[in-house]
């Protein structure tokens, strides 16, 4: 068995500090609580982190070094999920779970989404762990499309800062997952 920890992001800089352009940079209470999380965390195989600065920021604040940046595609897709929509929605991870059974351009992406996970996790031996650092609105798609029978009503509202899940691999499928909330 191998286990894939997936985190969104810590708490970035708000106001006049928060950076232009690039996306913003973790703010000094993120990089607190992401190193206190960090420090209940196992070891990691592999890490990969999303190319945003506050994505790379994180994984070093939780104590790990980046084996890779990768840009993947934002589970914001026009016409289906505009920005931050899960935040208005009663049942996030139902109304998604309704959106990629669709089959449009957000199944497209949690698909894209779940062969750079799987891929992560290939260069994790048997009994290791991976971590994967992204941002609310392309987690939770594609942790949908990971467990597509799941109960997701019970797995709450959308994902805060340093919350996300722990997924169970066997023989290259997802098995189990249980859904972490609050901050450290």
């Amino acid at each position: 068995m191998r286990t894939l920890d997936v985190v969104r992001h810590s708490l970035t800089r708000k106001g006049v500090s928060r950076s232009r352009g690039a996306g913003s940079h973790l703010s000094p209470e993120g990089v607190r609580l992401a190193r206190r999380l960090g420090e209940s965390m196992p070891d990691m195989a592999y890490v990969a982190v999303g190319d945003l600065p506050r994505h790379l920021e994180t994984a070093i604040a939780l104590g790990f070094a980046v084996d890779e940046q990768v840009a993947w595609p934002s589970g914001y897709v026009e016409g289906e999920v505009d920005h931050h929509d899960q935040w208005t929605w009663d049942q996030p991870f139902v109304r998604y779970a309704a959106l990629l059974a669709a089959g449009r351009g957000l199944h497209d992406v949690a698909q894209e989404h779940l062969t750079h996970w799987r891929r992560v996790l290939d260069a994790v031996p048997e009994g290791g762990a991976a971590l994967i650092v992204s941002s609310g609105g392309s987690i939770e798609p594609v942790l949908v499309a990971a467990f597509p029978g799941a109960d997701h009503a019970a797995w709450g509202g959308p994902l805060h800062q340093l919350e996300g899940a722990t997924i169970e691999v066997e023989d290259g499928r997802f098995t189990g997952i249980t859904v972490r909330r609050g901050r450290p």
